[in-house]
């Protein structure tokens, strides 16, 4: 199923463009005779079919496809799962760029016609070969104000998640070449430093947010729900330096383990290797026992600290729920009670992969809880870290865990 967001902006309802199965990667192009088109790929899950790219004729404000898309390219042979296509038109041609041979493993396709419809001749403009970079996946050209094109793509590196990258781009003979070609054969090697972009001026480093004070009366844009959000799962408060407010909610009737919880709020990984740190305070409801938040490590395999309100108290414990995709519960590696209300968990994360939990009464001392956790991605993403705050019981009101601030060091 294709859907594209009304004209009058980002957050409008989308509307249906085509029904279908497995039609994904859909991308919109206007061509420069007022012409509109779509060129999509097909899951083979949903689809019955992969492996070929499809063209579609639009009508003049790009809200219905115009009869059905018709298969341009087939892959099958020699670029087998092209999908994630984007097209563009220079010098004549119709250029069609996409991925092909699978995300982590794969490479870049051009495909280039003089008919939006082809036929389409194919090339691989940029591939792996000698260099670190597997996969260069789902890219799109760029081109400066100063006239320098470049192409934007992602790697896949499992537990971390996907990397975006910013290859250099030139165009030789009417064809893309992405990357270094350093043998000179047309296909580019992707790079890990390179001269940068000439924007016509000089801006800061600056990286995407992690830490967060809590500070605002809204979310940071780091963070993300593990499913579809409702407002009233939170509350920021701006006032008094600031804290995030988690309310415990329910689990669904079906759970089994956080894998089946919507209210996750969670952050990607930022780096092969940091700290991320909180200083948080529990607040159950002394009536009800069960309600338990923490600090998450989500993926296939998950790993938390859970501070779970018990007959004996507040109880802190390590657990791991391995295959929690597939069905599985949680174990507890380790536990301890706690007296106080206030903490500070941490985990420190190291060589891609492996987590260790610790937890502190004054945020410099921090004690080990449980073994190295071999973390795990997610379906389709890297792992994710955040926080939570569940409940077993249906109640009219509950809990919560209050967030000071989260801190993500080197």
């Amino acid at each position: 199923m294709i859907k594209a967001a009304k004209a009058e902006g980002p957050w409008s309802e989308p509307i249906l463009v085509k029904k279908g199965k497995g039609l994904i990667d859909c991308c919109p192009f206007w061509d420069d005779k007022d012409e509109m088109y779509l060129s999509y790929a097909l899951a083979g899950s949903r689809a019955g079919n992969k492996s070929v790219i499809l063209v579609a004729k639009m009508n003049e404000d790009g809200t219905q496809m115009v009869g059905d898309g018709r298969i341009v390219y087939d892959g099958h042979q020699g670029n087998e799962t092209i999908e994630g296509s984007k097209m563009y038109k220079r010098n004549g041609y119709y250029y069609i760029f996409a991925p092909a041979g699978g995300v982590a493993t794969g490479w870049q396709v051009a495909l280039r016609s003089k008919d939006p419809f082809g036929p389409y001749e194919a090339r691989t403009v940029m591939q792996q070969g000698g260099s670190k970079i597997n996969g260069p996946h789902q890219g799109a050209w760029v081109t400066t104000d100063t006239g320098e094109d470049w192409f934007l793509n992602f790697q896949d590196v499992g537990t971390v998640g996907r990397i975006l990258h910013l290859n250099p781009m030139k165009w030789v003979n009417d064809w893309p070449v992405i990357g270094v070609d350093k043998k000179n054969t047309g296909c580019g090697e992707p790079v890990s430093e390179y001269v940068k972009p000439n924007v016509g001026k000089i801006y800061p480093i600056e990286t995407p947010a992690e830490s967060d004070e809590f500070t605002s009366t809204a979310l940071g844009l780091q963070w993300q729900w593990h499913a579809n959000p409702v407002s009233y799962w939170y509350f920021c408060n701006a006032l008094n330096d600031g804290w995030l407010r988690l309310y415990s909610y329910k689990v669904p009737d079906t759970y089994k383990s956080l894998w089946d919880v919507p209210n996750l709020l969670l952050q990607k990984l930022p780096a092969p290797e940091f700290t991320a740190t909180a200083k948080i305070r529990f607040e159950p409801t002394d009536k009800y026992l069960g309600e338990r938040c923490g600090l998450v490590l989500m993926g296939l395999d998950y790993a938390l600290l859970s501070l779970e309100n018990t007959k004996a108290g507040v109880v802190l414990s390590q657990n791991v729920c391995l295959k929690a995709d597939k069905g599985g519960v949680e174990e507890v590696k380790a536990s301890t009670p706690l007296t106080g209300k206030e903490l500070y968990l941490r985990i420190q994360f190291s060589n891609g992969k492996n987590a260790q939990f610790s937890y502190s009464l004054d945020g410099k001392k921090f004690t080990d809880l449980g073994g190295s956790f071999p973390a795990r991605e997610g379906k389709w993403i890297g792992a994710k870290m955040g926080f939570f705050c569940t409940r077993q019981n249906v109640i009219n009101d509950g809990g919560w865990l209050d967030i000071d601030w989260f801190h993500v060091e080197k």
